[in-house]
C-alpha cells in the first residue's frame, strides 16, 4: 500500500494584517463527514483555488474538493504583500533581470495569462479597486547603485520591447511624500492586491460549485485499490486524484525532500493614518514600491474601506522547519520601524498595528516542483517568492495537464529541471542565513 503522511501542518506566525483589517469573515464549512470526488485539493491559497476554478471550467461535471488547514486567507496567500508582478521578476538578481530576452518573453506571457484569469475573478466576484487594481508598480532607489540598477533594468525593458517610465527624485516625493527616493522605474502592467479580500472573494465563489473546506488539515493520504484516500483530523475523502498545491508543505508529504529552501519574509502594517498625518505626509493616496535591489524593502500605500495605511515588508530568514517564531518577527518589527522613520521622517507617531510573517519556498535553479509526482497525484509548488502569479499559474498548469494531458502551462513548467538538493544541515541554515544577512545588509537603504 502507498502511503503518505504529514510530518507537519502549516503554522503560522503573527497575526495576517491584510486578513484583520478586513470585516469578521464569514465562517465556510470543516470537512466533518467523509466524501468521494473526482479531484481533491490540498491547500486553498493561489495555486489551490487557482487549479480548482480552472478545474470547473474545464469540466463542469467534475467533483472537486478544496481542503485548507486553516481559515481561508490567513495562510501564506493572505500574508503576501500583494504584487500580481508581469514582468520578469527575479530575486536571485541585482535588479531582476534575468539572462535571456526569450526566456524573459515567455515568463511575461504566462504571468498575463494568470492576471488575465485574476482580473476574470475580480469581474466576476465585483471586487473594488482597492482589492485588485492594474496601476502598475515602481522598482524604487534610495542609492546610486540603485539609481544603476533601475537605469540597467530599464535597458533590459527597451530590449524586450516593453513600456516603462523613469521618474527622478521629485516625481517619486510627490507620488509617496517620501524624500528617500532617488529614482524609480514605473511598469504599467502589475496589478496591485488585497490578497486576503481575494482568496476570501474566491473561495465564497467557489463554494457554490465545488466543496470548499477550510480548518481540514490533511494528515496524510493512501491508495486504497484504485483511489486515494486523503485523511484529515475528522473526515476522509475517497478521490482518484490529488493535487498538492500546498507550496513548500508539499515536502512534509516526503516529495522534494531536501530540494527546497523554505524562507520566511516579514512584514508591518501601519494603524490608519489621521487626517493630520495624511494632510502631513502629502503624496498620493495608493502606490507601491518593490526595491530597486530586489533585497531592499517594499513599501505599500492603501486607502479605502480598511483606512489609509502604509505596509513595510523586509527581512528575511530560513527555516527549514517551515515555521518562524515570535522572535524573529521582534527583530524584524524592529527593523521595519527603522525603515518606515527612514522614508517618512515626517510620521514619528504612526504605530504598527500588525506584524506578521509568511512562508516563500524556493528552489536552487528556480524551477517549480510541478507535474505528476505520483500516479494520480499532481504537484504545483514551490513559486519561487512570486506567489501571485506564478500560484495561479501553477494551479491553472496542474487542471489542464491533469485533464487535457497539456497546455503551453503545463508544459513551460514541466520543461524546468527538477530542484537541486541542498546542503546537509546545519550547512544549508547557517549559509543561507548568513547569504541572507549579508544580501540584506548590502542592499542598506534600499
Amino acid at each position: 500500500m502507498t502511503a503518505y503522511s504529514a510530518k507537519r501542518l502549516p503554522k503560522q506566525t503573527g497575526t495576517a494584517g491584510w486578513n484583520a483589517i478586513l470585516p469578521p469573515q464569514r465562517e465556510l464549512p470543516r470537512l466533518a463527514q467523509d466524501q468521494t470526488a473526482d479531484v481533491t485539493i490540498i491547500g486553498g491559497g493561489f495555486a489551490g483555488l487557482s487549479a480548482a476554478r480552472r478545474l470547473h471550467q474545464l469540466d463542469p461535471g467534475l467533483k472537486v474538493v478544496v481542503l485548507e488547514a486553516g481559515r481561508f486567507a490567513e495562510g501564506s496567500a493572505g500574508r503576501n504583500s500583494g504584487f500580481m508582478i508581469d514582468l520578469p521578476h527575479d530575486l536571485a538578481s541585482d535588479n531582476y533581470a534575468s539572462d535571456g530576452l526569450e526566456a524573459d518573453r515567455a515568463t511575461i506571457g504566462l504571468n498575463r495569462q494568470a492576471i488575465s484569469f485574476a482580473r476574470q475573478v475580480a469581474e466576476e466576484c465585483d471586487l473594488p479597486l482597492e482589492v485588485f487594481d492594474p496601476c502598475g508598480k515602481i522598482n524604487a532607489a534610495a542609492t546610486p547603485a540603485g539609481d544603476r540598477h533601475n537605469a540597467d533594468y530599464a535597458a533590459h525593458l527597451t530590449r524586450l520591447g516593453e513600456p516603462f517610465e523613469l521618474y527622478d527624485a521629485h516625481q517619486m516625493q510627490a507620488l509617496t511624500g517620501s524624500p528617500h527616493y532617488t529614482s524609480g522605474l514605473f511598469a504599467p502592467g502589475t496589478v496591485m492586491m488585497q490578497p486576503a479580500a481575494y482568496v476570501r472573494a474566491l473561495s465564497a465563489h467557489l463554494e457554490g460549485q465545488i466543496g470548499v473546506y477550510e480548518n481540514s488539515g490533511v494528515t496524510g493520504f493512501r491508495k486504497q485499490g484504485g483511489a486515494w484516500e486523503v485523511e484529515t483530523k475528522k473526515a476522509k475523502v475517497s478521490t482518484g486524484r490529488i493535487v498538492l498545491a500546498n507550496n513548500g508543505h508539499i515536502e512534509s508529504f516526503g516529495f522534494y525532500q531536501r530540494r527546497l529552501m523554505h524562507i520566511c519574509l516579514y512584514a508591518s502594517l501601519t494603524e490608519p493614518l489621521t487626517a493630520e498625518q495624511i494632510a502631513t505626509l502629502g503624496g498620493q493616496p495608493r502606490w507601491s514600491v518593490t526595491p530597486a535591489d530586489p533585497m531592499g524593502t517594499s513599501v505599500r500605500r492603501i486607502s479605502g474601506s480598511c483606512g489609509d495605511r502604509i505596509l513595510i515588508r523586509t527581512c528575511s530568514s530560513f527555516h527549514p522547519s517551515m515555521q518562524s517564531s515570535d522572535s524573529h518577527l521582534s527583530r524584524a518589527g524592529k527593523v521595519h520601524g527603522q525603515k518606515f522613520q527612514e522614508r517618512f521622517p515626517n510620521l514619528p507617531d504612526v504605530r504598527m498595528e500588525h506584524r506578521w510573517a509568511g512562508m516563500l519556498c524556493l528552489s536552487r535553479n528556480g524551477s517549480a516542483a510541478f507535474g505528476e509526482v505520483e500516479q494520480g497525484v499532481f504537484a504545483a509548488c514551490c513559486q519561487n517568492g512570486l506567489g501571485i502569479a506564478r500560484g495561479t499559474l501553477q494551479g491553472m498548469g496542474a487542471a489542464e495537464l491533469m485533464v487535457q494531458g497539456r497546455s503551453d502551462i503545463a508544459d513551460h513548467f514541466l520543461a524546468q529541471p527538477i530542484p537541486p538538493r541542498l546542503p546537509p544541515e546545519p550547512f544549508a541554515s547557517v549559509g543561507a542565513n548568513t547569504y541572507l544577512r549579508w544580501k540584506g545588509w548590502r542592499s542598506g537603504a534600499e
